[in-house]
């Protein structure tokens, strides 16, 4: 009786009063300040820029908290990758408060606030609190983000056909904010200076439970956002070294609602392919994808990576990413993608070098294949592209071990990335490591010894007996006439003649037959031309 009577008095409710009205269940969940000697997470893992970032916008009157997947990985005591910062201040407004932010996107705007330059900036992504809103009273469009942009122009909240926002800018409060969020342990605030964590929806109980569980109904936050689909796969295979596990209802309409991301665009998935094998858990994420059904029809990149991952080459690559992610160094896309399309590139090579054509023109017919192919325009003809064409492009160019193309090499931008490369093909014996060895070598030794290495090489390739030079016939070519005349001719002539042999080869690739050699050109060049040297044997067997 006493106890009823304290509940009444303080206003709360008896669940088992028949009498009494049950409370219906906020959508947006019940509030919990959680202080550091419950969650028990150590403020010495947080970025002091982050902290930065959170008090300046504190000190200006506006609420703020590192938010997301930061807390989850303090919470579990990680140190996190990446901070970002939700708070009460429009765009506009966090923008005045530093002096280099930068507000970006349409379909949600958010702001980059960078500290640091080059290699060693740093960029704490800020978003506005969002209001939770209705999908259905949202203004509709016909077509896509690329489809309707003059549709969408001016409009803060609007879907296309099949329920994906499109635009998503009507601000709200922190409670609404933390129901828009997709999992409940990426929907948790951390005040680092109060060190009290602000929790919605159980998110820390999830937490010490290991459970992924979708804030929501499951299959109307993927048709909200078809991206979470694969957010639900890059947090399962991160989360899962530590124990998480999907929540049933989480995971059940995954497989069936894959086809929605069809509707996605290209750079969006891009970006998320890249994000799911750059995490330092790309073994883990391909492992997900096929576990739940996903490892087809996502990207046609990814489908690659997928089929893929058991190759030896493919394999060790993934492997070395994760390593150089868990060990805080950087990995750069470039590399890791022409990883994935080497296969591609190297067997369209090999068809080439097998009709005639010559080493570099094939490899660069090759080149344009495979991102015509698996690619296309979404980054294959940027900066990402022409590094993946420079670390193919060198690997012909590491059979060169004479002459100054050793330096030429030495010197090029990606010459790291390149070697890199070359490594990973030794390691799985695709060229012999020797080759690995020698320019590991030659890259950190000195100028007196580079030049003793240069003229052993030269002496071995003068020792070793020259391999007869195969032309293409025309297929009215009698058999057998001037055969050996052509094969082991060396003139400028015989290669005029050479030039003129064979259907199998381009036009414009018989013009660069004709083409004297110019010795004092670059290794590369000389990799691809008419004068046998130790690149036309091994790259044959590239």
């Amino acid at each position: 009786m006493i106890k009823k009577f304290i509940d009444k008095l303080f206003g709360k409710s008896d669940s088992t009063d028949p009498g009494v009205k049950r409370v219906k269940k906020s959508p947006f969940g019940q509030r919990q300040d959680v202080t550091v000697k419950e969650h028990g997470i150590d403020v010495s893992l947080v970025d002091d820029r982050a902290m930065d970032v959170v008090r300046t916008l504190k000190d200006a009157g506006y609420e703020a908290y590192i938010v997301g997947g930061a807390v989850r990985d303090l919470l579990v005591g990680l140190r996190p990758k990446d901070f970002d910062v939700a708070t009460d201040a429009t765009p506009e407004q966090v923008k005045s408060l530093f002096r280099r932010a930068f507000i970006i996107g349409r379909r949600f705007r958010i702001v980059h606030v960078i500290y640091g330059r080059g290699r060693e900036h740093e960029v704490i992504e800020v978003s506005t609190f969002r209001a939770h809103l209705d999908s259905s009273l949202a203004e509709q469009v016909g077509g896509n983000e690329r489809t309707s942009k003059s549709e969408l122009a001016g409009m803060k909240h609007a879907v296309d056909a099949s329920g994906r926002v499109l635009r998503d800018n009507v601000w709200g409060p922190i409670e609404q904010d933390a129901a828009r969020r997709d999992f409940t342990i990426n929907a948790m605030y951390y005040d680092p200076e109060t060190q009290v964590v602000v929790d919605y929806h159980n998110g820390i109980k999830d937490a010490k439970k290991r459970i992924i569980r979708m804030i929501g109904n499951p299959a109307v936050r993927y048709r909200e956002d078809p991206v979470r689909i694969i957010r639900a796969v890059r947090f399962a295979a991160k989360l899962s070294a530590l124990g998480f596990k999907f929540e049933d209802k989480t995971v059940a309409p995954l497989r069936e609602m894959k086809g929605l991301l069809a509707d996605v665009p290209q750079s969006r998935l891009f970006d998320e392919m890249l994000k799911l094998l750059q995490t330092g858990h790309a073994l883990a994420s391909i492992a997900q994808l096929k576990f739940l059904g996903l490892g087809t029809g996502i990207y046609p990149l990814l489908d690659v990576v997928v089929e893929n991952a058991d190759e030896p080459f493919l394999k060790l690559a993934l492997q070395d990413t994760d390593r150089r992610v868990g060990e805080g160094k950087p990995v750069a896309p470039s590399f890791l993608l022409s990883c994935v399309l080497w296969s591609d590139v190297r067997e369209g090579w090999e068809q080439r070098k097998k009709r005639g054509e010559h080493l570099m023109p094939a490899l660069q017919d090759a080149i344009d294949d495979a991102f015509n192919a698996k690619i296309g325009d979404v980054s294959g003809r940027g900066k990402l592209g022409t590094d993946m064409r420079e670390i193919w492009t060198m690997q012909p160019r590491f059979e060169k071990r004479t002459g100054s193309a050793p330096y030429s090499l030495l010197e090029q931008p990606r010459f790291r990335a390149g070697f890199d490369f070359l490594r990973l093909r030794a390691q799985t014996g695709e060229i012999d490591m020797e080759l690995a060895e020698w320019w590991e070598k030659f890259s950190t030794a000195y100028d007196d010894e580079r030049h003793a290495m240069i003229e052993e090489a030269r002496r071995e390739q003068q020792s070793k007996p020259q391999a007869p030079r195969v032309r293409v016939k025309r297929p009215d070519a009698e058999a057998g006439a001037g055969h050996t005349g052509h094969a082991e001719r060396s003139t400028p002539d015989a290669a005029d003649a050479s030039g003129e042999q064979g259907d199998a080869a381009p036009a414009k690739k018989r013009r660069r037959r004709r083409k004297p050699t110019n010795r004092g050109g670059a290794g590369g060049e000389g990799a691809g031309g008419d004068t046998p040297s130790p690149s036309s044997d091994t790259a044959s067997n590239a």
